[in-house]
């Protein structure tokens, strides 16, 4: 929590509290009316809430006492109690039952007599010693352990007053020991001033921290505590341990001690729960009768956890009897000093030895940043440092584990190389190893429990050739059982693996990185070895169970990643393979560690963790399980092949048929599809091989006990009853507000069902919607159905003078195309191909619907809203594979479009307007609202530009154009007013070449502003650059241009501060490669500057559209400041960003031959245009109304003004300085 939420939860209270107050003088003032001659128990109550008001530490929840004190008061309850003792009592229950604190105790005491201890500071210092010592005990154990036991927290001042004395005697004593045990069991007093002391003592000087929040409630006042920024002698600091014994009868400001050092991680709580104490209670009496209530007056709240220990007490971090708590914490001091060490005996370990070398760096970073602060057992520590290893990289073979005893380091799969002494020769020893027999079918079987050391199987290789592979070789298939195999030698792998291969290849097995040698190793088949090889034709079937382990699993692995097997049985155990175990040195704890990772022929690393089978069964079950398996996997390659006919058969792309045929029997030749066990697997593989392959969602194998029905069956006619409870089912109907039609239908039923239901249909459904002006379609739970009705829907949508082409449809099987058209003649009236249509999708809408949807979108005859639909097929035939219970569903026929002619993607249709569906229904209706404004907003603007725009010729022509484009459709398809403002610009420069003329928002006019002079000068300052470079060369920059009424209001602070430090140069440059432009009223003005003042000049004829007239741009007889004259040359650099006001000046510039251009071509904008609204919308329309003089040649607007020495605009002003200084040394 946020150190300031403590304050802000009490700043929330007070708030609360000054409610409450005007609540409750409410309450008093009508329970005083009611009481005028009522009993003394009223009386009592009123002054029992105003005690509370005034001094109980929560005041806000006092709002739950009115509802309490009325209640009282009207029930009578309390006026017919006399004993004084129960009253009490009852106000007791009534008060704590209201406000939920028990520390609020009501008593009848008439003969009480407040006490008031005498205050430690005010004592004897003689006296305080006494009590100190008698209160604090202090001791030195074995191991450099400090023991200091307080049984009562000193304030700030007798710390102050003594702060030399509990420096020496105390904090100095076990300031040096390597650890602390805080005794607080017997702590029952104290004050809070002291806790930042001893809180300090166990903190860094730096930072400060905030440990704690009080609130006084009498005095309506909050106080903060913090740690202390010096202290007397040396701190202990946070970093050596400390353990707190707390008890049941801990109290007070003890609480605050361990409470507040529990949750700065600085300290571990041992014993029990503490009393739950308060900051500080008072006793006040209320009435004149000898009751009392005691209350607490003041709060705590922590600022780590924005709570307290008050009335609910401290929790222990170890539950312990308190009587124990000092043996309890010495045990846990032992613990944590040792996890320095063990971390360090742990990070040497898997630096030197764990096999990931690249991710030791990250595991020993993180467990150096480890936070080992709630670690109070070696249980624990083993916990967090897996958590912590297991964080950066999930290898359960790396892990720690409390050990009974000490294990034996050792490497899994350590097997001898000599043969065991009970074996009196090599045949006893073969018998024992391997276990032969012939199945039924035959099929070969083989059990061996061990694998032994390769030495072992290449000196018996005669006898095992003899014994097992000549016996074995001619069986049709093999079953290996490892189900109580526990292991041995991973490299006795490769020897048999290679039995299982051709002898002519080359197969790479796997591979082991050891990293105590830093080298991997690859293994490969053998060819050095004799005997009969079973090949890699024939099926091998291993058997596992839970006890399989180490190299029994390695084997089992390596047959499903090499795909050379399929195994049956149970999970194996998941032992961890090629790892060593150390001993952590003076504890129980044992680290394990991979020293070899074994890598397969995908480059995967396996971590271990048990291998899956393919076919999961009991152990005990696996036998039988395996020969109906051999049954199965007869028929596979037969079933494969079938589903490759079926494809290319039936696929609506013949060359993607063919591939991914070739496909499927290349993968049963490399044993692919030898993990398939079962009908559902086999088609589970087929379905994911089939998609993956071809990017088609929409092939699917299944299997069905029952023959499937097809889709395609012939439909029932339904009768009479039947037309009217499939139209009721699926379509519902609405006219909505705006003659808005709505028709929502949740499947496309046959064009037969349709025929027979059309009287019907166009008599329920079709007339209620067919004159409305705008029809939505609702196909968002639309999945699909018959495509053989999409043409009759169609039709509806366009007009009958001619049929229009809706989509072509290509079937593989009869390898036809057929063009699919509107109908000549349907049943009831047309909707017509002129009103819009909107059609709502979500992502199930498929099948049939897609099409429909698919083919209106591509005609631009609809406005798809919603979510991308399924992506189904317009036909799929379902066919049965072979004799078997698979079927397929194939696409058979693919849709090409009427437009592009390309084959429809199998992805979906996309919408037009993306939203959700649940939102697409209102999206619809908002796009119509608009589309409905949209011809007359395209109207009025193009009246505006006929009657508004500069050029008036241009100004008819783009009107009548935008007229036409609104009356052929083009503004048909506009969803939203960005949409519109964007297609109206981009059609305005289309058919004007002007840029400026297009689509605006209205930007408010800045209120006026009355600045101080100052405020002027400094806004001119930042507003102009001025310079004078080398050779007396003047240069000023400013970025845009005023309107000429405020320039001439600031003139001549503009002269004084600007135009006088340029006017006495031999030849300005004038920088306008940043201005934008501006009003241009100010442009005479600025021209007059460089013209003399003998005679007028007209520098620009001006035609306004407003008023129909052109008028001259002359120069100004009168100027503020003196001129620079006709005679200096001028310079004038331009950019790309240089517009409007600034290129009148420059147009004016050069065109009257008086100054040179160096830059880039610029902007090519107006004259500052008019912005008028279109109709009531907040769209506005920005049009410039006036040009510059055309009688010589186009004007700069639309095309900008070419410089007379063209260079990049970076370059320009030094550009500009050369040519000056070269011809100012001409001229020297």
């Amino acid at each position: 929590m946020d150190k300031n939420s403590g304050i802000d939860t009490i700043q929330q209270s007070q708030q609360k509290m000054a409610r409450t107050a005007k609540a409750y003088a409410l309450i008093i003032v009508v329970c005083q009316v009611l009481v005028l001659d009522a009993s003394f128990q009223h009386a009592l109550v009123l002054d029992m809430a105003k005690v509370l008001l005034d001094n109980y530490c929560f005041p806000e929840n006092l709002v739950g006492m009115q509802e309490a004190i009325q209640q009282a008061i009207s029930s009578g309850e309390i006026l017919h109690i006399s004993d004084r003792k129960t009253l009490a009592a009852v106000l007791t229950a009534g008060v704590q039952g209201a406000l939920n604190d028990p520390r609020l105790t009501v008593s009848y005491e008439p003969n009480y007599v407040p006490v008031m201890p005498p205050a430690l500071p005010t004592l004897p210092t003689e006296q305080l010693i006494r009590l100190i010592r008698n209160s604090v005990k202090l001791e030195v154990m074995d191991k450099n352990v400090g023991y200091l036991r307080i049984d009562r927290i000193i304030g700030q001042e007798t710390t102050a007053k003594l702060g030399r004395l509990l420096h020496d005697n105390i904090w100095k004593k076990v300031a040096h020991t390597s650890a602390i045990i805080l005794d607080l069991r017997f702590s029952t007093a104290g004050e809070l001033s002291g806790v930042p002391y001893i809180v300090s003592f166990f903190s860094d000087s730096e930072p400060l921290l905030h440990i704690d929040t009080i609130y006084e409630r009498p005095t309506n006042t909050t106080k903060e505590l913090w740690t202390m920024p010096s202290l007397l002698g040396v701190r202990y600091g946070k970093r050596k341990d400390l353990i707190i014994l707390i008890s049941k009868r801990t109290a007070g400001a003890a609480e605050a001690v361990a409470y507040i050092l529990k949750h700065l991680k600085r300290a571990v709580i041992v014993g029990e729960r503490s009393a739950g104490g308060s900051v500080k209670v008072e006793k006040l009496r209320f009435g004149d009768s000898g009751f009392y209530i005691t209350v607490p007056v003041a709060r705590s709240v922590n600022p780590v956890t924005g709570q307290s220990w008050e009335v609910s007490g401290v929790s222990p971090s170890v539950t312990v009897n308190p009587k124990e708590g000092v043996a309890k914490a010495k045990s846990l001091i032992a613990v944590r000093k040792a996890i320095p060490r063990i971390t360090k005996r742990v990070s040497d370990i898997i630096k030197r030895f764990y096999s990931f070398r690249d991710k030791i760096p990250a595991l020993l970073n993180q467990i150096a940043e480890a936070d080992f602060f709630t670690v109070i057992s070696e249980e624990d520590l083993a916990a967090k440092l897996n958590y912590e290893m297991q964080s950066v990289f999930e290898d359960h073979r790396l892990n720690i584990k409390v050990m009974q005893r000490s294990p034996v380091i050792i490497e899994n799969g350590q097997e001898r190389d000599t043969m065991p002494e009970q074996y009196s020769s090599f045949d006893d020893l073969i018998d024992a190893l391997f276990k032969l027999e012939i199945l039924s079918g035959n099929n070969g079987y083989v059990r061996f429990d061990r694998f032994p050391m390769p030495t072992i199987l290449l000196g018996l290789e005669d006898q095992i050739k003899e014994k097992v592979w000549q016996p074995i070789k001619d069986t049709e298939n093999l079953i290996i059982d490892l189900r109580y195999n526990t292991g041995g030698s991973s490299e006795a792998l490769p020897i048999l693996l290679s039995y299982l291969f051709d002898p002519s290849s080359n197969i790479h097995l796997f591979s082991i990185y050891d990293s105590m040698r830093n080298m991997t190793i690859d293994f490969h088949t053998l060819h050095n070895i004799s005997g009969p090889y079973y090949g890699s034709r024939k099926g091998i079937y291993v058997l596992t169970s839970y006890y399989t382990a180490e190299a029994g699993e390695e084997f089992a692995y390596l047959m499903q990643s090499l795909h050379r097997g399929t195994v049956i049985g149970e999970i194996t155990s998941g032992t961890l393979l090629h790892s060593r175990t150390f001993h952590i040195e003076d504890t129980s704890l044992a680290i394990t560690v991979p020293v070899k990772n074994f890598i397969d022929v995908n480059g995967e690393c396996w971590l271990g963790g048990g291998v899956v089978p393919d076919a999961i069964v009991l152990a005990d079950d696996a036998v039988e399980r395996v020969h109906e398996i051999i049954e199965f996997h007869k028929d596979i390659q037969a079933l494969v092949q079938e589903a490759g006919d079926l494809l290319e058969a039936y696929y609506t792309i013949p060359e993607v048929a063919a591939k991914v045929s070739r496909l499927l029997r290349s993968k049963m030749t490399e044993g692919l599809y030898r993990s398939v066990v079962d009908y559902e697997s086999l088609a589970s593989q087929l379905t994911t091989d089939l998609q993956e392959t071809t990017g088609d969602h929409r092939l699917h194998i299944f299997y069905c006990e029952i023959e499937p029905e097809s889709l395609h069956d012939v439909p029932k006619i339904p009768s009479p009853e039947e037309a009217g409870f499939i139209i009721d089912t699926l379509f519902k109907t609405e006219v909505m507000s705006g003659n808005i039609g709505y028709l929502r239908f949740d499947m496309m039923e046959d064009i037969t069902v349709v025929r027979a239901i059309g009287p019907q249909l166009i008599k329920v459904v079709w007339n209620k919607l067919v004159n409305t002006d705008v029809l939505i379609i609702d196909f968002r739970y639309n999945r699909g159905g018959y495509s053989t009705a999409i043409p009759l829907l169609c039709t509806y949508f366009f007009d009958e003078q001619s049929l229009r082409h809706l989509y072509t449809i290509f079937d593989h099987a009869t390898t036809t195309m057929t063009k699919v058209m509107t109908l000549p003649e349907v049943l009831g009236q047309r909707y017509g191909s002129k009103k819009n249509i909107y059609i709502l999708t979500s992502h199930i809408t498929g099948s049939a619907a897609e099409i429909f949807t698919r083919t209106m979108k591509d005609l631009n005859r609809a406005t798809v809203i919603g979510e991308p639909t399924v992506g189904g097929s317009i036909s799929s035939g379902t066919y049965q594979i072979g004799d078997s219970i698979l079927y397929a569903s194939i696409p058979n026929q693919a849709v090409l479009s009427a437009v592009t002619g390309k084959v429809w993607s199998v992805s979906g249709v996309e919408p037009h307007i993306a939203a959700q569906a649940s939102d697409a229904l209102t999206v619809a209706q908002k796009i119509i609202g608009l589309r409905a404004e949209i011809p007359g907003l395209v109207q009025a603007a193009a009246t505006l530009i006929d009657d508004n725009y500069a050029f008036p010729s241009v100004g008819v022509d783009v009107a009548e154009k935008l007229e036409v484009a609104v009356a052929s459709g083009e503004y048909n398809f506009i969803s939203t007013k960005e949409e519109l403002q964007t297609k109206l610009s981009a059609d305005l420069l289309k058919l004007s070449g002007d840029k400026c003329l297009k689509t605006t928002s209205n930007v408010p006019a800045l209120p006026p502003m009355s600045p101080t002079p100052e405020t002027f000068i400094e806004l001119i300052k930042v507003s102009f650059h001025t310079d004078v470079f080398e050779n007396n060369i003047g240069y000023l920059r400013f970025d845009m241009f005023g309107d000429f009424e405020h320039v001439v209001a600031v003139a001549q602070i503009i002269v004084e501060h600007v135009w006088n430090k340029v006017v006495d140069t031999d030849a300005p440059i004038i920088d306008l490669r940043k201005n934008v432009g501006g009003p241009t009223s100010s442009i005479a003005g600025f021209c007059s500057y460089f013209f003399d003042e003998d005679k007028l000049i007209v520098l620009d004829h001006l035609f306004d559209r407003p008023s129909n007239s052109t008028r001259d741009v002359l120069t100004l007889a009168k100027l503020t400041g003196r001129r620079y004259g006709s005679k200096k040359s001028l310079l004038i650099l331009t950019s790309g960003v240089t517009a409007g006001a600034a290129e009148e000046f420059v147009f004016i510039m050069k065109r009257l031959g008086h100054a040179m251009t160096i830059g880039e071509t610029t902007s090519g904008s107006c004259h500052p245009p008019e912005n008028f609204r279109l109709g009531e919308s907040d769209t506005f329309l920005s049009i410039p109304n006036s040009h510059s003089d055309t009688s010589l040649g186009p004007s700069w607007e639309g095309a900008g003004i070419a410089p007379h020495i063209p260079v990049p605009a970076d370059a320009a002003l030094d550009t500009a300085k050369g040519i000056l200084n070269k011809y100012f040394a001409g001229q020297k």
